[in-house]
């Protein structure tokens, strides 16, 4: 339970559920009609605060500056929607009893802010505090836009390796060897080779000749490597939000100090 001397710190509190995580902000406080004694707080939930869900008092703890509650975060979600439009009416007090599993006690009378009137009813009421301890000060509360950041994915990058065939063309230099003829006149340099054998006869006399082909041979060999990574850019972008804010005016001879 919430001590006395903290509820005027309730408003505007962050609240934690069960598990540790955040919930959200708290908006209002809700107290019985009939006893005057807190009961359940709405809290703004959803992006940026743009949901309201209420969530009992009765057994939450400040952590220093923090309202923790014994609820999950989905079971606080998950309860009934209604208006936080500064009173809780018979039935949307009881949606929010057996959605909490807690015990209800019904009461005689419920009270409306909106016509400043009691209306039978079955349950108890709630009302939100002015001041939040009772005495004759009035607090004046005002939302807060908390802007933040959150991950999440926003594509995907996939580094893939696959094979293509491209032609090549090279000049290579060859050699090959052509028959000559070459004839020579008969000296009596060469005389004794040219009758050297049968004045009159056939013979045959064979040059092998030869050249040079292209040969191609392929090796693999590595050229580079290539790695996916990721690099952070920073960027700016606006977010407006709508924001509630009270104000105090004065009736009457009131001096201002």
């Amino acid at each position: 339970m919430v001590d006395q001397s903290r509820l005027a710190d309730v408003v505007g509190s962050t609240v934690y559920d069960s598990e540790g995580s955040k919930i959200g902000k708290v908006g209002q406080l809700y107290t019985d009609d009939q006893t005057g004694e807190p009961t359940w707080v709405s809290v703004n939930t959803g992006l940026f605060g743009t949901k309201e869900n209420f969530v009992p008092i009765s057994n939450a703890s400040f952590r220093g500056d923090d309202l923790t509650v014994p609820y999950t975060k989905d079971h606080v979600k998950d309860a009934p929607s209604m208006d936080a439009d500064g009173h809780l009416g018979v039935e949307e007090e009881q949606s929010l009893y057996r959605h909490y599993n807690l015990t209800y006690e019904a009461g005689t009378n419920g009270y409306d802010t909106d016509t400043n009137d009691y209306a039978t009813g079955t349950g108890t009421g709630y009302d939100t505090t002015v001041g939040g301890t009772g005495d004759d000060a009035m607090t004046r509360s005002e939302e807060r836009v908390d802007v933040g950041t959150q991950s999440q994915e926003a594509g995907r990058a996939r580094l893939r390796k696959y094979v293509v065939t491209e032609d090549e063309t090279h000049t290579v230099p060859v050699r090959k060897e052509k028959a000559v003829l070459d004839r020579e006149p008969i000296t009596d340099a060469n005389l004794g080779d040219a009758t050297s054998g049968a004045e009159i006869t056939e013979s045959e006399h064979d040059v092998v000749l030869h050249e040079e082909r292209p040969v191609v041979e392929k090796t693999v060999e590595p050229v580079e490597r290539v790695r996916l990574g990721t690099e952070e850019v920073q960027s700016e972008e606006t977010v407006s939000e709508e924001v509630r804010k009270e104000r105090i005016e004065t009736e009457g001879d009131i001096q201002q100090r």
